[in-house]
């Protein structure tokens, strides 16, 4: 710290030297003061000045030693003081010895120097420089060492002629050993030159890389326009080293370059995702745009926030989440950071609305949709289209991105989409396709006749009891690969999965329970911590053999641990139904399908082509296998399935009338995007329905569809306006959209209950029952649950008679009897007519009731005989409605009592545990489980959580890994700077000059 000198006490070299200056200056003054009388005071002002100049000269010789050179030594005593530039181009000569290893106190005193010397370029006397000087110094002292500081307050307190007295006998010195004491003892700032450089050389990196893609070159700079610290953080979090060759053929298309939309399509496990996160981060570092990623659903939402938190955590964006009943709309605008918008496809859609009412939809650079395919699945697909046409009519600076492993008519999605294509057959993994027919395996052969070559004979010796159970050997075809290797068995049905995973673990070699048996034993433990004391019999049994099933009837806790111990190793067998293939990534060696059918439906060649994609482990497996067994019945169909292309995608908003075309109109209007049926026609025939509607609807012409949609809308009351015949259309006049229809459109109700709602909401209003949350509850249970909704009147009404009055008075006020529920459960003829989606929908409220309560998804749906993953999606599922019904309810002026009531009832669903652990569970990834050991292990907040050491956290916390450690970590973080930032925008805003409204009156009064 002191360069050369190992000690600053007793008479070290340096201090003799100030010493001996400091006395030398003391008897010049001492010989003054005898020689000069005090009438010659004036006089002893220049000799005084000599003093703080030496003593200039000493501080000058002490912090050039102690600084080991810095740049602060001057050549002339005259020549101290040096201006801002001077200094600052010296300290950046010396390296990083200023900012690393001088203590706090010396690096206050240079910055007041620093100050100081700005000042110092005005004309001044050397007075008013000794005193600057003396201040400095003074100032400096009395930060570091607190005794000098009270030292010198008695100081100010005592007499100009005392004060003179001390001031001769107090040593330079002596202040010069406090000041270096405390020195030593101050900690020095974490405040690193290594680490302010990097981040000025990856300032100027994003602004290279965003002049360079403003060229519209090919060749796009250190890693595809980005700095380079992105290729470090691809190999630090995910350990990608290098692209593979069609990834960076694809980045360094010339379309790209031109900022065309693009559609690419890769077989499952290409590397699909990894080429659209490098252009998300090429929008928001180099274009400085935000960014849409629209993905199918709500688990894989959350995965990929949780996957991208570190990245913007390093490179300074936000990431939001929309999905469930979590996202604000219109979003936060940002003045400084982009935010990244990873949205489930309903979210995304009220997140595209939002933008284009409040006229912000050109802040987005790109959108990014996973799964293209789905604009052809039912109203999922519809609301997928809608976005997507409304960006390509409103933001012609908007680039969109569609990928997908399984496309067939592409033509009409690049008409639509006005799009270049891209494609390519590669996978990292070869990929062997096999069929079972009796005891003979078939290899997939597009060169055969049939498609189909022989490759073996399966021999293996069955005794006849396992014959019976097992004919399709599947057991046998699972020993092949299993434990040492992973495995997929893809079954028809929710039921199907559980027995095969017994009765393969029924007649497995006990031997297979000793791999990895520790670990099983904590998984189960786990799990039974998540069940609250209860675990699946099911899964009891077949853990220790390292086998589970997967499927929507496990809670979100339970799927994301068997998730992860399949990912880890732990498991080595999952049987599981055809939503694993289109949701979190979970690879095999081996994929067998155990039928060719989803439930009762033959399968489709988009399916198979899916689930079959999860064999083969990139970076593990030399190869990928896949086994679909198949029964003598379904030979042919299979041939056929084989070897037809892959299906068609066609446009969903005819078919999902009300939802879909329907609703799109209704928006048009409300967002004036199209306010009269010529416009609104002319938006219709930029949609996927638009260019597919020859194939679509023979029958009617698009303009007769849009206009029977319309005068449906009217009669309905959503819009006003009058329908003109096409006689008449010259003189047509705007639509104008309802306070109804705006609700509707604002809250993403579907047309069809719109009415339903309303009356619901406004008999609500006539006797809303607030002594519990029956009756809210009761207006937020989804009308489209009610109606696969099947009670067990027993059940219910057990339930019923357990009620107190005033929950009696919920059920009297919605108009469902005790005595009608009585004469149900005693199988009793009902004469009179009862609305049963209401009773549907009361029993469904009575669940949602006793999980408020209870918070125990085991125990609630044991009480009503439903399997936990049913209770939890109708949690689930409420959440998201109640967020629908709040916005819905903020456009009905009459509905404002409903307000506050929602906002608190929505937040209850979203995360149904109490209210300590809710601020741990929004951070992304994190779920009851996990939130509850955070919390006891002492991480009770936000705050907490996002300075957690992810080390301390492996320690702390049972069966974490240092992944998933730094993942929770990081996306606490992020959610933290999020809510930071928004807080900041909500001040500046605040704080933020209002425009003088005096300027806009004389601007109206100008001719």
């Amino acid at each position: 710290m002191f360069g050369d000198y190992d000690s600053f006490s007793g008479n070290d070299s340096l201090l003799a030297q100030v010493d001996n200056m400091e006395q030398e200056c003391i008897q010049s003054i001492d010989m003054t003061s005898y020689t000069k009388n005090k009438e010659d005071q004036a006089v002893s002002e220049p000799m005084f000045e000599d003093l703080q100049l030496q003593n200039a000269k000493s501080m000058e010789l002490v912090f050039s030693a102690a600084g080991n050179g810095t740049g602060f030594k001057t050549e002339e005593g005259s020549n101290f003081w040096r201006t801002t530039n001077e200094q600052e181009n010296r300290a950046l000569d010396s390296g990083d010895c200023i900012s690393e290893e001088l203590p706090s106190s010396q690096l206050l005193y240079f910055q007041e120097m620093s100050k100081t010397s700005v000042d110092s370029r005005k004309p001044s006397d050397t007075k008013e420089r000794g005193k600057d000087m003396n201040f400095c110094l003074d100032k400096m002292l009395n930060q570091s060492c607190p005794h000098n500081a009270e030292h010198n307050k008695i100081n100010n307190v005592l007499s100009p002629s005392t004060t003179s007295s001390l001031s001769k006998r107090q040593s330079l010195k002596d202040h010069l050993k406090n000041t270096m004491t405390g020195n030593a003892k101050a900690q020095t700032p974490q405040f690193s030159r290594t680490k302010q450089l990097k981040e000025a050389v990856l300032s100027e990196e994003i602004c290279v890389a965003k002049k360079t893609i403003e060229t519209s070159s090919v060749d796009i700079g250190p890693f595809y326009g980005l700095p380079s610290k992105v290729k470090d953080l691809l190999v630090r979090f995910r350990g990608i080293e290098k692209l593979y060759e069609w990834q960076h053929t694809c980045l360094t298309l010339e379309s790209l370059q031109q900022r065309k939309n693009l559609i690419y399509s890769l077989p499952t496990s290409g590397g699909k995702t990894l080429v659209a996160e490098i252009l998300i981060l090429q929008e928001l570092l180099c274009r400085q745009k935000d960014v849409l990623m629209v993905l199918p659903y709500v688990a894989i939402v959350q995965e990929k926030v949780w996957a991208l938190s570190s990245f913007g955590i390093e490179l300074g964006f936000l990431i939001e989440e929309y999905a469930g009943s979590k996202g604000r709309f219109p979003p936060i605008k940002r003045r400084m950071k982009k935010s990244l918008y990873i949205a489930t496809i309903e979210k995304g859609h009220s997140l595209v609305n939002s933008l284009i009412e409040t006229g912000r939809v050109s802040d987005l650079g790109l959108v990014v949709v996973d799964e293209l395919h789905m604009l052809g699945e039912g109203s999922r697909g519809a609301t997928l289209e809608m976005i997507l046409a409304k960006i390509l009519y409103t933001s012609k600076t908007t680039q969109i991105i569609g990928m997908s492993a399984t496309l067939n008519n592409v033509g009409d999605l690049q008409q639509f989409l006005q799009a270049e294509y891209y494609t390519n057959n590669f996978r990292p993994v070869e990929l062997k396709e096999y069929v079972k027919i009796r005891d003979g395996i078939y290899e997939v052969d597009n060169k055969a006749e049939n498609g189909l070559t022989f490759s073996r004979l399966l021999n293996f010796k069955y005794a006849s009891n396992l014959q019976k159970m097992d004919p399709d050997h599947l057991i046998a075809l699972v020993a092949e690969v299993i434990p040492n290797y992973s495995c997929l068995v893809f079954c028809p049905t929710k039921k199907n999965c559980e027995n095969v995973a017994e009765m393969i673990c029924k007649y497995l070699n006990k031997e297979y329970r000793n791999h990895r048996e520790n670990e099983k034993h904590d998984l189960i433990k786990d799990l039974k911590n998540i069940g609250k004391g209860h675990l699946c019999p099911v899964l009891k049994r077949t853990i220790p053999f390292g086998i589970a099933y997967h499927h929507s009837g496990l809670t979100s806790d339970e799927r994301k641990h068997i998730e992860e111990a399949y990912s880890a190793g732990v498991l080595c067998l999952l049987t599981c139904t055809s939503t694993l293939a289109a949701g979190v990534n979970l690879p095999a060696r081996r994929v067998i399908l155990r039928a060719p059918y989803i439930a009762t439906e033959f399968l489709k060649k988009n399916q198979y082509k899916q689930m079959i994609g999860r064999a083969g482990r990139a970076g593990i497996d030399s190869a990928g296998e896949s086994i679909l067994i198949v029964q003598e019945k379904d030979k042919n169909l299979v041939r056929d399935l084989i070897n037809s292309p892959l299906e068609n995608c066609y446009s969903s908003l005819f078919v999902e009338y009300t939802k879909g075309f329907q609703g799109l109109l209704l928006s048009l209007v409300g967002l004036k995007i199209a306010r009269n049926p010529e416009e609104i026609y002319h938006f219709m025939c930029s949609t996927l329905f638009g260019v597919q509607q020859q194939f679509l609807s023979k029958e009617k012409s698009l303009s007769d569809i849009t206009r029977e949609a319309l005068e449906c809308l009217i009669e309905k009351g959503l819009l006003k306006g009058k329908m003109i015949s096409e006689k008449e259309q010259k003189s047509q006049s705007n639509l104008e959209i309802t306070q109804l229809g705006q609700a509707t459109y604002k809250g993403s109700i579907d047309l069809a209950y719109c009415d339903a709602l309303y009356r619901d909401l406004k008999k609500g209003l006539q006797g809303l029952v607030l002594e519990s949350c029956l009756h809210l509850l009761y207006l937020t249970t989804p009308y489209d649950m009610i109606y696969h909704c099947n009670p067990d009147w027993m059940i219910y009404f057990r339930q019923f008679s357990h009620l107190s009055s005033v929950e009696q008075k919920v059920a009297a006020t919605v108009g469902v009897s005790e005595s009608f529920i009585t004469k149900k459960a005693s199988g009793q003829a009902i004469k009179k007519d009862v609305d049963n989606s209401v009773v549907n929908r009361l029993y469904l409220s009575f669940v949602l009731y006793d999980l408020l309560k209870e918070t125990n998804i085991w125990n609630v749906s044991e009480k009503f005989n439903m399997s936990r993953g049913y209770v939890q999606n109708l949690l689930n599922s409420a959440a998201s409605f109640s967020s629908c019904v709040l916005h819905f309810c903020e456009e009905m002026e009459e509905f404002w009592v409903y307000k506050a009531l929602l906002t608190e009832l929505t937040k209850r669903l979203t995360y149904c545990v109490k209210a300590e652990l809710i601020p741990l569970m929004e951070v992304a990834g994190v779920l009851e489980s996990r939130a509850k050991q955070l919390y006891d292990s002492g991480y009770k907040t936000l705050a907490h959580l996002a300075n957690a050491n992810p080390e301390t956290l492996v320690k702390m916390i049972e069966h974490l890994s240092r992944r998933q450690a730094r993942q929770i970590v990081s996306s606490a973080k992020m959610l933290l700077s999020e809510k930071a930032e928004a807080l900041q925008e909500e001040v500046e805003e605040l704080l933020k000059v209002p425009k003088d409204p005096s300027e806009d009156i004389i601007l109206i009064t100008l001719p």
